[in-house]
């Protein structure tokens, strides 16, 4: 099997550079590497499977944009993700919310900054280095609006603590635009000034309004959000065998700690709700695992393993590390299709010291190996995709590279 037997179409339709991205729940809540809705619904309207289109499947659903998508279409969805901040987003986004008891909260939260006053006692010990990452000032008052909302009534509750959940990020130390665990350097702390009463504020405001919207939207699908590894197989008790139509997704393109930094995004939240796991979420990911074999034999990328392996034998074991999950995933996601049901994976190729790995090819031989048949690749370049502009293939200061310019649609049916 050669690449060049894959056909790839290079199209300007799945772009959509001028297209709103944060239409409804979308506005919610930053997200490394987000699919945008676009491509989800386009994905649903146009790439049916024959037969039906009832229950819609995301093995790896980050922060829940097809979840959303198929709320918004009335279709029945399930997703999963290992990552506790991905599944808190989600199940919120996926929400249809009682705006009037929020605005009514929304007051209550203006009159308790009104009347703030330094606390008297902080409890935030189960943060790491929590004086290295946030001014006292900011601490205290992250900590006075987590003890305000946890007054709140159960069914808004979560609405307000995923406004919070931006805030804790964005308020601490991090330098902006980077999704590692970076703080400002020393000499431009005292630039450091955020308003974090005003910042929460603003976040709950624009939610409201994507809220309203999606509210409008009156349908009875139904939506669940698991927490089920892929790589280890499907539960039957969420997913029956064949009895998914259609898998919209967009996986990972490469383990959590040399790719895009999922886990150390999401530690900020993570560890102020005490989610499970908070310092573990990258071990816990695809290519998390070391291991020293592969027994996939794999024709559309041994030439490029081979070039890495010469180049860096740790990283040729991290590369295959991810590979032999992401196969067993496939595998697994392919049991849970019925006949003639159809996926939709979002991938991207990365650089790995500098050789690029067509993990498109890779993909579409993985599931022809279950049973699948390719339709066809959409190329589309990726101009609005939060990802790092730049990383580093040798893991030394200076030494970037571009990122992935191109994301690539994979298409494909269970014959």
């Amino acid at each position: 099997m050669k690449k060049t037997e894959y056909k790839r179409t290079f199209t300007e339709d799945w772009d959509f550079r001028s297209s709103d991205t944060k239409e409804y729940t979308h506005t919610y809540h930053t997200y490394p590497a987000m699919m945008i809705p676009q491509i989800a619904r386009k994905l649903i309207e146009d790439y049916k499977p024959k037969g039906k289109l009832e229950y819609i499947l995301d093995p790896y659903m980050g922060s829940g944009t097809t979840l959303v998508e198929a709320k918004i279409k009335g279709i029945d969805s399930i997703g999963t993700d290992l990552n506790p901040l991905a599944r808190f987003i989600a199940a919120v986004k996926t929400t249809n919310f009682n705006e009037k008891l929020i605005k009514e909260y929304l007051s209550k939260t203006i009159k308790a900054i009104d009347d703030y006053k330094f606390p008297k006692k902080i409890d935030l010990e189960h943060i790491t280095n929590v004086d290295f990452w946030y001014s006292k000032e900011n601490a205290a008052e992250l900590y006075y609006l987590t003890k305000i909302i946890n007054t709140y009534p159960e069914t808004i509750r979560d609405f307000f603590l995923l406004a919070l959940s931006e805030c804790v990020r964005e308020v601490s130390y991090t330098r902006n635009g980077e999704f590692k665990r970076y703080r400002i350097a020393k000499e431009k702390l005292h630039l450091h000034n955020p308003q974090t009463f005003k910042l929460f504020i603003n976040k709950l405001e624009r939610n409201i309004k994507g809220l309203e919207d999606f509210n409008k939207i009156k349908n009875s699908s139904k939506t669940v959000i698991a927490e089920f590894n892929t790589v280890n197989g499907i539960p039957k008790e969420y997913i029956k065998e064949g009895s998914i139509d259609l898998v919209v997704t967009s996986p990972p393109y490469g383990d959590s700690k040399t790719t895009v930094a999922y886990g150390q995004f999401s530690r900020w939240a993570n560890e102020w709700f005490e989610f499970d796991n908070a310092k573990k979420i990258d071990s816990l990911l695809m290519g998390g695992t070391k291991i020293n074999d592969f027994t996939l034999k794999t024709e559309t990328i041994k030439d490029e393993l081979k070039e890495i392996k010469k180049l860096d034998i740790k990283r040729y074991y991290e590369v295959l590390s991810f590979l032999d999950d992401y196969y067993k995933s496939i595998a697994n996601v392919s049991k849970a299709i019925r006949k003639e049901g159809r996926i939709c994976y979002v991938v991207g190729n990365r650089n790995v010291k500098g050789v690029q790995i067509p993990l498109d090819f890779f993909t579409i031989e993985s599931f022809e190996r279950n049973g699948f048949r390719h339709i066809d690749t959409f190329v589309r370049s990726i101009p609005n995709k939060r990802m790092p502009s730049k990383t580093s293939p040798s893991n030394k200061k200076g030494a970037n590279v571009t990122t992935m310019v191109n994301e690539f649609i994979i298409i494909m049916d269970k014959t």
